[in-house]
C-alpha cells in the first residue's frame, strides 16, 4: 500500500495556493487548497463501528494521516464524520454527505458488478449503496468510494444524468495524488 507523507502533501497544496492565488482551479474557491487536522483513530473506528463498515486503506489512512479534506479534487473532499462547517447553506452535497450516514447505507452491498453508463435517475440512490461519497463534481455528479465487494476501494464517477455511474480510478491514492500532482501546474488555456 502506497503511504501518506502529511509534510509532501501540506508543501504541494501551498504550492499551488501560490500558483493559483485567485483561486480559479475549479473547485479551489471551495476547498482554498486547505487540510483539516487529520482525525484520531478512535473517531475512525468509532466510524466504522457505527456503519459496520472498514474503510479501504488508503483513504483510511489519508484520513488519519493527512488531513479529513477539504483540498482535493473537483470542490475537495468531503469530511468524514462531522458536516461541511457551511452545511447549511443548501448544498445538495450535504444531503448526500448526510444520505450516506442513513443506517445500512455503507455497510449494504454493492449492487454493480459493471459500469452503469447512461441516464440513472432515481435509480441512482440504489446503485450508490456500498459507497461514500468522497467530492462533489458539480451538477449533481460525485467521486464515491466503493466501500465492499470486488471493486472495493476504486472510485467510482456518479453522472445520474448523463454518464451513468462507471468506475474512475482504481485506487483512493491514485485518484488524489493524479489531482495533487497535476493541481499545482499552471492552468492551461
Amino acid at each position: 500500500m502506497e503511504t501518506w507523507e502529511r509534510t509532501a502533501v501540506g508543501a504541494r497544496l501551498q504550492e499551488a495556493a501560490a500558483v493559483d492565488r485567485a483561486m480559479e482551479r475549479f473547485g479551489a474557491d471551495t476547498h482554498r487548497y486547505r487540510l483539516r487536522p487529520p482525525l484520531p483513530e478512535p473517531a475512525i473506528r468509532a466510524f466504522e463501528m457505527t456503519h459496520g463498515i472498514e474503510l479501504p486503506p488508503q483513504y483510511r489512512s489519508f484520513v488519519a494521516e493527512v488531513g479529513d479534506g477539504p483540498a482535493g479534487p473537483a470542490h475537495g473532499l468531503l469530511p468524514l464524520i462531522t458536516p461541511r462547517p457551511e452545511a447549511d447553506d443548501g448544498w445538495a452535497v450535504d444531503d448526500e454527505w448526510a444520505r450516506d450516514r442513513l443506517p445500512g447505507r455503507l455497510a449494504s452491498a454493492f449492487p454493480l458488478t459493471g459500469p452503469a453508463p447512461g441516464r440513472l435517475g432515481a435509480a441512482a440512490d440504489t446503485l450508490t449503496r456500498g459507497t461514500l461519497a468522497l467530492a462533489d463534481e458539480g451538477c449533481g455528479m460525485y467521486a464515491r468510494l466503493v466501500l465492499n465487494g470486488p471493486h472495493a476501494g476504486e472510485i467510482w464517477l456518479l453522472d445520474p444524468e448523463w454518464g451513468g455511474f462507471t468506475p474512475g480510478e482504481r485506487d483512493f491514492h491514485s485518484w488524489y495524488t493524479k489531482w495533487l500532482t497535476g493541481v499545482s501546474q499552471p492552468s492551461q488555456g
